[in-house]
This record gives structure tokens, sequence and C-alpha cells, in this order.
């Protein structure tokens, strides 16, 4: 499947149920929302980590999930691919923390994602958005793995659809709704995600972002978690020998350019991921405590369009890391963290 490239003209971003999409579209417009990426295909290599055309079938097998990838004649979708995909969920998750209704047919500004992604806006960056769109319909899944607790055998696109509905004179897109899979959209329903680092988006090269993946995925906020290079090399998707995988896990423990993790060689050809001091998320369990709904309204109100809920999360770890100050009030105290946050920006 591939999108449709529907000509237009200019004019303001419509609002839902105005759009030439026709009504039943949920409308990405949430600034800042925190990035989320699904735990399925943070658990298993479904995209490819060349920075060439990959045309290969990938097949793979580990305690009873199976995945066959097939590519489309624009090769298999690349872990930079990933990154609208992490940028649809992190918006459904947003609003589902909301209390907004979702569905998986988004509409998005093309620009915002190339910011939100760390991306360039030059013409050529727009260009490559298109070809991500295509190898993301264009890429074929089938699997039995379980998201939303339904196993079910079947095949499908990462994305159902794509289509341009807005481009500038000069021909470069500025809306396109997507349409997400019912496989990953039911994982962002059942809220099978996790948190990612802004600073996911800043590592350039393939395997470190995978290498992130399986480590925020296996280690989460544990101290540390151990895993032979042997099975890393099968879950991280690479097509190399395992010597050369080896060398580069071992340039990427000397670059220590991971974030929220460091990594080290252990004897028996381990690999050991340590958390480092800035914890990703706190547990409410550990944290000071339930905020009251009318703590979470007047927040609203103080910086419009933010994700609220990334901002508590915010805070909890920001607390944590500073002690775990006794608060006199945890509801003035996260006030008064969202009114600082919204000074910095």
């Amino acid at each position: 499947m591939t999108g449709t490239l529907a000509a237009s003209g200019g004019g303001r971003l419509p609002a839902a149920g105005q759009s030439s999409f026709g009504a039943g579209f949920f409308l990405c417009d949430i600034f800042d929302a925190i990035p989320k990426d699904d735990i399925a295909t943070m658990e298993h290599p479904i995209f490819s980590l060349s920075t060439r055309p990959d045309r290969r079938i990938l097949r793979y097998e580990h305690n009873g999930a199976g995945i066959e990838v097939t590519p489309s004649v624009k090769g298999l979708a690349t872990i930079h691919d990933k990154d609208i995909l992490i940028y649809c969920i992190s918006q459904l998750m947003a609003a589902l923390n909301a209390g907004r209704e979702v569905t998986r047919r988004l509409v998005l500004k093309a620009h915002d994602l190339l910011i939100a992604t760390n991306r360039e806006t030059s013409g050529d960056a727009y260009r490559r958005l298109v070809e991500s769109f295509e190898r993301l319909a264009g890429t074929r899944i089938r699997t039995n793995i379980v998201t939303g607790d339904v196993e079910v055998t079947s095949g499908f696109g990462l994305i159902e659809s794509w289509e341009i509905e807005r481009k500038t004179r000069g021909g470069r897109m500025v809306s396109v709704a997507v349409t997400l899979s019912e496989w990953l959209f039911r994982a962002v329903l059942s809220k099978s995600v996790l948190t990612l680092s802004r600073d996911y988006f800043r590592l350039r090269k393939p395997l470190e972002r995978r290498i992130y993946e399986l480590a925020r995925k296996h280690c989460g906020r544990q101290e540390s978690w151990r895993i032979s290079v042997e099975v890393l090399l099968k879950k991280s998707g690479s097509s190399s020998p395992r010597r050369v995988f080896r060398a580069m896990l071992r340039e990427m423990i000397a670059a220590d350019s991971l974030p929220d993790y460091t990594m080290a060689e252990e004897p028996g050809d381990l690999i050991r991921f340590t958390l480092r001091d800035r914890l990703i998320e706190t547990p409410l369990a550990d944290g000071p405590g339930p905020l009251a709904p009318e703590t979470i309204a007047a927040a609203r109100e103080l910086v419009p369009g933010w994700d609220i809920y990334a901002l508590e999360a915010e805070w909890r770890a920001w607390w944590a890391s500073t002690g775990r100050p006794r608060l006199r009030s945890r509801d003035a105290a996260f006030l008064g963290f969202v009114r600082a946050r919204k000074t910095r920006g």
C-alpha cells in the first residue's frame, strides 16, 4: 500500500470534522508530548538497521514469538522511519491521558513532526519524510505477537495508509493523514507503551537507537540488566557477524552516548546496562502521592495544550532525583514546578 498525493492549495489546517479527509480523525495538536514507544516493536526486531535500501525478508523467533517482515520495492521500514510511529503514539497517549477521544486515523503537520523528532526542516527533509511513509506503508508484517492482551496471527502494514492533504506552492507537504494499523492502535489503547528519553532522537546511528530501545524495555528502572552478546545480536536484528557486532558494542561503550544507561562488557561475553542517576519514571507508589483533580485542572490552565501527565511524571522524577524531600503540599509543589517549567519553555 502507498499513500496518495493530493495536490491542494494553502490556508490553515482545518479543524476536526472540516478536513477533506472526512470525519473521524484525530488532530495531532498537543505541544511537547512526551515520546512514547510501543513495547512490542521495542522487544522484537521489526525495523531495518541498514542505511541503504534493505530488501531482505526478515524472520525472527524467540520465546514463542514469531515475526516475518517483508519489504516493498522501496525496501524495509528503517529504525529512523519509526520516528513517525513514535510521534503518532506520543500524540495519542497524551490525548488519552488528557481524557480526549482518539482514532487510528491521525492528521498531523509535517513541520511539527520534523521538529519533535529532531530533524531538519529543509526541502530534502520533507522528501525523506515521504520516503519514510512509503516504506512504512509498504513493509508487511506477519506475526503472532500479543498487543493489548490479544494474540492474533495476522499480516498487516505498519501503517495502513497515508495521504498528503496540503502542499505549499513549492510542493512541500504541510499536512498529512496517517492511518495506523489495528495492531499498533490496539497497543496504544491498552497503553502497552514506554516513555523514551527525548535524547533518543539525537542518536544518529541505527544500532544505537535499537540498543537503547532494548535497554529501555528490559532494564527499565532496574539498577542493571545483563544480556549475552549472542542474544543481544539476535534481538537487535543486526545482520552483522558476531565479531563485528561485538566491536560495534565496544565502540558504543567507549562513546557512552546512550541516554539513561551506561554499558559495560563483562566476562562470559556479556553486556551490562546500568541505569544512570537520572530516573526515567517514578512509580506513583514510590512518589509523594496522587494529585487532586483540581490540581490537574489548574495545571491545564497554566500551560494549555501541554501534556499534564508527562509533566507530572517529570515532576516526580525531579522530586526523586533531589533526595525525595518532605512536601508540605504536594499539589502546591507540583503547580510551582509547572510554573517554573513554563518559564523555561
